[in-house]
């Protein structure tokens, strides 16, 4: 049975990433010093490109060692490589490469694949290749609409039995992504939400109230350990 989530309210969206890079820095020291090798799932956004500087910052601190860190994606823009609407350019810039990162499974980008479809078998394949079957943890972030990953509500890919699939028609741009599934998702010991701002207030309350997967695709993903929602106080202001 899937424990009940856990709510964590910081102050602001800085108190909220300096809380989640040094909690994520302490799970990831003690996975390493049982020997494992952790495998995290990141996602995209501003709260999430603040929690990733803080990760900088803080890994020199750490008893991590970021190349046995395996490093995987929720989800993507289907853009140039070079763009900056990269979520994995975006990290990348902010920490992977800082931080000496190494086993980093980027989702294709245009220069890889021919179109959405093939992207996602692509990426399909490769978690079949080098995963473990699991993460240890998923970061998601939340959209005022409710979506996590590039999962929307109302899209056919909330019902998919795959692994990865190609969105087009995103109503947030650009409109081509790739994403991993709620099936994929839900393949993690530990689920992170990272929410801030009181725009996101509303789909926070009704994910945690148990509304419809298909209206709040949030609702639909919880870890199979813990699942932990990360707020700061604009976010928490409808609970």
């Amino acid at each position: 049975m899937t424990p009940e989530p856990l709510v964590e309210v910081h102050e602001d969206g800085p108190a909220l990433a300096t809380a989640v890079a040094g909690e994520l820095l302490s799970r990831l020291a003690d996975a390493q010093d049982a020997g494992g090798v952790p495998r995290i799932a990141l996602t995209g956004g501003t709260i999430a490109d603040q929690i990733h500087r803080e990760i900088a910052r803080l890994t020199p601190g750490s008893e991590v060692d970021w190349g046995r860190v395996v490093v995987w994606w929720g989800d993507e823009r289907f853009v140039a490589p070079e763009s900056p609407d990269r979520n994995s350019g975006q990290a990348r810039a902010a920490f992977l490469d800082a931080v000496g990162a190494t086993q980093v499974h980027e989702m294709p980008s245009t220069a890889d694949a021919s179109d959405v479809d093939a992207g996602a078998a692509a990426y399909a394949d490769a978690l079949r290749r080098h995963g473990s079957g699991e993460f240890d943890i998923v970061m998601l972030g939340i959209g005022p609409d409710g979506h996590i990953a590039s999962l929307f509500p109302g899209f056919p890919q909330l019902d998919a039995d795959a692994i990865a699939v190609g969105v087009t028609g995103s109503p947030k741009p650009p409109p081509e992504r790739i994403s991993l599934t709620l099936p994929a998702l839900n393949r993690a010991r530990s689920v992170w939400f990272l929410v801030s701002g009181s725009g996101k207030a509303r789909a926070v309350a009704a994910a945690l109230g148990g509304a419809d997967v298909h209206e709040i695709p949030a609702a639909g993903v919880a870890g199979r350990e813990e699942t932990v929602w990360f707020l700061d106080r604009e976010a928490a202001s409808a609970l």
